[in-house]
């Protein structure tokens, strides 16, 4: 079974509102991409099954500002409504992406509304104007009308490249060590990776208090947790959905291999003729690592 990426991000034009309202606003974030992915994902229209996932709160772009995003790690696929079978996605597509960034965009929008008629929302400095109603809808309507960034990735290669990816980045904050370049006492060089330009590394020289306004942007409130679990992977359900993903999987019937027929068998077996069939592509690096040989000419052409 493969894994999905997929990339939920908030407008830029909300990020002076959440650096104002980081507990708010991030739960908001993590809350709505989740139920956008679980709501998509069980319409019978789409994959029509209930998901499980693991979100990662991430708030900094490579340049160190302030660039909230979550990153979800999905199976791909889930149950059926009345969990006698396990949906699979289709290969290389898990839900459509457009709908996702519509769906996203109303739950946060909506979201932002319940928190300011809560009074959970603080307005202080150049916001002090969005605290009156009418600003603050003013203030949304624009954000209501453009596309928001939804992103999804190719399905993950197997459990060993999602776990080389969870230990790369759930636990990192920020910047990595790898990335620093030099201090001379006033002033920090770093590299980061310039997304808009071909991913070209760049390198950059900040001031010292400059660098550290931005790494300090993305420290978050007391207690929050940024790695969280949602649809059947959440709370003290999860070991028993597990158990019932494991046994529904292991119950599919299997494929039968027809009878042989060598005037339509595209790979047919050389010793027997029987059709074979692809069980699963390795990569060289998996290859190498199962230390599995094979025998096969060298084709330069």
């Amino acid at each position: 079974m493969g894994y999905f990426h997929v990339v939920f991000t908030l407008p830029h034009e909300l990020s002076a509102l959440a650096l104002q309202n980081k507990k708010e606003i991030y739960r908001l974030l993590l809350q709505a991409s989740a139920d956008t992915l679980l709501e998509v994902a069980a319409n019978p229209e789409h994959l029509g099954a209930a998901i499980g996932f693991l979100s990662i709160l991430h708030t900094w772009g490579q340049n160190l500002l302030h660039h909230p995003h979550v990153h979800c790690v999905v199976p791909a696929g889930g149950f059926s409504p009345d969990r006698t079978r396990w949906i699979h996605s289709r290969p290389n597509f898990l839900v459509p992406v457009p709908v996702l960034k519509i769906v996203f965009r109303a739950k946060v929008r909506d979201g932002l509304k319940r928190l300011f008629r809560s009074g959970k929302l603080v307005f202080a400095g150049q916001l002090a104007a969005l605290s009156h109603w009418k600003a603050f809808l003013a203030f949304l309507q624009p954000l209501c009308e453009k596309e928001w960034v939804v992103y999804a990735k190719a399905p993950f290669r197997g459990p060993d490249h999602l776990l080389h990816y969870l230990a790369r980045y759930t636990h990192r904050v920020a910047i990595s060590n790898h990335r620093l370049i030099a201090f001379d006492g006033e002033s920090v060089t770093f590299r980061w990776k310039d997304y808009a330009h071909g991913n070209k590394q760049r390198k950059m020289t900040v001031s010292a208090d400059e660098f550290l306004r931005r790494f300090l942007l993305h420290t978050l409130p007391r207690g929050f947790v940024r790695i969280r679990f949602f649809g059947f992977l959440a709370g003290p359900r999860r070991a028993n959905m597990l158990q019932l993903a494991r046994q529904l999987l292991q119950a599919e019937p299997q494929l039968s291999v027809p009878a042989a027929d060598p005037a339509r068998a595209s790979f047919p077996c050389p010793v027997c003729a029987t059709p074979m069939v692809f069980g699963e592509r390795l990569s060289p690096a998996q290859v190498r690592r199962a230390g599995v040989h094979r025998d096969a000419p060298n084709d330069s052409s």
